[in-house]
């Protein structure tokens, strides 16, 4: 049995080479700001949910990105939106957002 229900990793890189980074997109704000939702709607914690920076998860290009597993379950998004989507359908109701799936 895993710490957390769900562990979430935001790619919040920002390259200096020129190619496209999740930091472009203010990564680093929109972590925290699905980190303070998991907060307010008391999902933090063990058996909950985790909101981590990932660092680079070398899928940039596709980005802004996330990862959640345990299953592993990749998610672009747009906006602050886009992350509620993601929090009341995969993190509250256990149920994948196809439309921002990334394959």
């Amino acid at each position: 049995m895993s710490y957390y229900k769900y562990h979430v990793f935001f790619c919040t890189n920002k390259r200096t080479d020129g190619r496209d980074c999740c930091q472009d997109f203010d990564a680093k704000h929109m972590r925290d700001y699905v980190k303070s939702k998991i907060k307010k709607a008391g999902l933090a914690g063990q058996g909950g949910v985790r909101i981590n920076t990932g660092g680079c998860l070398d899928r940039c290009e596709l980005g802004p990105v996330l990862v959640i597993y345990p299953e592993a379950v990749w998610y672009t998004y747009v906006d602050k939106e886009d992350l509620d989507e993601i929090v009341n359908q995969h993190l509250q109701q256990d149920k994948i957002v196809e439309r921002l799936l990334i394959k």
